[in-house]
């Protein structure tokens, strides 16, 4: 018994020692299960005894259905567990999709609204400028509308200049200079306020203003002086009138600038004309008298004593304008020098000058100024003996301004009033450009805006207008079209432009 008992007894310590200490590893313990303690097997299957063996087999009998279950659930359980987190991470994925495809919608429709919203404001700015300059257009080709007062009281000066100094040089020449000095009065403050107003006043030391306030000084000051006579009579004939060739002076009578400019270049050769040749300040002027007294100048007198007013006025005008005005001049303030070195700078000798260092150019201007004015001065002789010579000449300079004055109106008014017409067609190309037509939404056109193919006369005046540059104005946007504009635009062109 006892014999039979102690095998028994070392059965179940190993029993209990194998369900107590954790089973080996296994693939089935690798994959996560659990294996039930009552199956298992000690770690030393080989030194076990069948009787071991036949004790553990026998606890296969307390197995129930709910222990299999058991097993075959925790399997299933940690896939359902994997199966949730798969959900979650494709619940999180599809969240964080939704907000990018929220946000980059919200970011299309930010942009989509910026693009439509700028291309609206252009469309606005065109339109207003089209329109701008439509009106613009309009009221420069309406002379009732458009000639002001000061342009209507330069025309009227300008007209009644010509037709009072004609009738004084030919009737009253002894009260030409009273004419004269009287312009001078008027003319002289306008064209320093203007001149001052829009940055030319260091054109009022040119030589031009110089000489007319050297024949005021001959004629009221010293009319003794006969070399103040015969240098103001050198000057006046020569730089300062053949200055209406090379200026290119013209007579505009609505232009009081242009009116202003010829008086002072003709105007002295006229009162002059009148002193020497029908003695109209006889008894007053007593340097002429001495002149003729004592036989008169030679031709190197004239110009050498036209030379010393010359120099002095260059003296002043290099040291006061070209030395103390430089870093405003630098700034961009308009020079004779610097107007004649852009006007003249294809021509030879303006390239002679160019090509000189900088500190030259200044200096080899005034050498060429002064050789001018000597060689404009050579002919003055024949000018002071002759009255026939004097009256052709200043004739001469006269109709020089007169085709100056037609080649303004024709020309000059031409071109810019075609510049105007090619800005205004690039402004129209570019709304429609900028806003294509859709089909169905067709532009409003204004009721008394009639479509070029309505009828024969209609088409007639859009083939006038695209002869003269203004096919593009058909159709007009909305915001310009107003009653009247095409009618306006073609009965503009057969108006004069009045303004300069």
């Amino acid at each position: 018994m006892s014999t039979s008992q102690e095998p028994s007894s070392s059965n179940d310590v190993a029993i209990e020692s194998a369900s107590s200490s954790p089973p080996p590893s296994s693939p089935i313990s690798e994959r996560g299960s659990f294996i039930s303690p009552t199956i298992s097997r000690s770690g030393s299957f080989v030194g076990s005894s069948k009787d071991e063996d036949w004790e553990g087999a026998a606890q296969v009998d307390r197995l129930t259905l709910f222990d299999l279950l058991d097993n075959l659930a925790l399997p299933s359980l940690a896939l359902n567990q994997r199966i949730e987190k798969w959900n979650r991470t494709l619940q999180t994925q599809s969240e964080t999709f939704k907000k990018q495809g929220k946000y980059v919608k919200e970011t299309y429709d930010k942009q989509k609204e910026r693009v439509f919203k700028k291309r609206d404001v252009e469309l606005d700015k065109l339109r207003a400028r089209y329109g701008k300059n439509v009106d613009q257009l309009m009221k420069r080709w309406q002379d009732q509308k458009t000639v002001t007062l000061r342009e209507k009281i330069s025309f009227v000066m300008g007209v009644s200049n010509i037709f009072i100094s004609g009738y004084l040089l030919g009737g009253y020449p002894d009260m030409l200079h009273w004419w004269y000095t009287l312009q001078m009065v008027y003319f002289m403050p306008i064209r320093f306020y203007t001149y001052h107003k829009r940055g030319y006043h260091y054109f009022l030391a040119d030589l031009c203003y110089f000489v007319n306030v050297l024949l005021l000084f001959s004629i009221w000051v010293f009319p003794n002086s006969r070399r103040l006579f015969i240098s103001a009579y050198c000057l006046s004939y020569g730089n300062n009138a053949w200055a209406i060739a090379m200026w290119r002076n013209s007579l505009v009578f609505h232009s009081l600038d242009k009116i202003t400019s010829l008086f002072i270049h003709l105007m002295p050769p006229v009162v002059l004309h009148s002193i020497v040749h029908q003695d109209a300040m006889q008894g007053q002027m007593f340097a002429l008298e001495r002149i003729r007294k004592e036989g008169g100048f030679s031709l190197l007198e004239m110009i050498g004593w036209a030379s010393v007013p010359y120099l002095f006025w260059q003296a002043c005008y290099h040291f006061f304008i070209t030395v103390r005005r430089a870093d405003k001049i630098a700034a961009g303030r308009p020079t004779s020098f610097t107007w004649l070195r852009k006007s003249y700078s294809k021509t030879y000798i303006g390239k002679i000058v160019l090509s000189l260092p900088e500190s030259l150019q200044e200096v080899a201007f005034m050498g060429i100024q002064y050789g001018y004015a000597v060689l404009t001065m050579l002919p003055v002789p024949l000018w002071f003996n002759s009255r026939l010579l004097s009256a052709m000449f200043i004739s001469i300079m006269g109709l020089w301004s007169v085709y100056n004055g037609a080649t303004f109106y024709i020309d000059v008014f031409g071109k810019r009033f075609e510049k105007e017409m090619l800005a205004l067609k690039r402004d129209i190309e570019r709304t429609q450009r900028t806003q294509p037509p859709t089909p169905g939404h067709e532009q409003p056109v204004s009721p008394e805006y009639k479509s070029p193919t309505s009828n024969a006369s209609t088409r007639d005046e859009a083939q006038d207008s695209k002869d003269a540059g203004l096919s593009t104005l058909e159709p007009l946007p909305p915001s310009a079209a107003d009653p009247g504009l095409r009618q306006r635009v073609t009965s503009g062109i057969t108006h004069d432009n009045p303004s300069s």
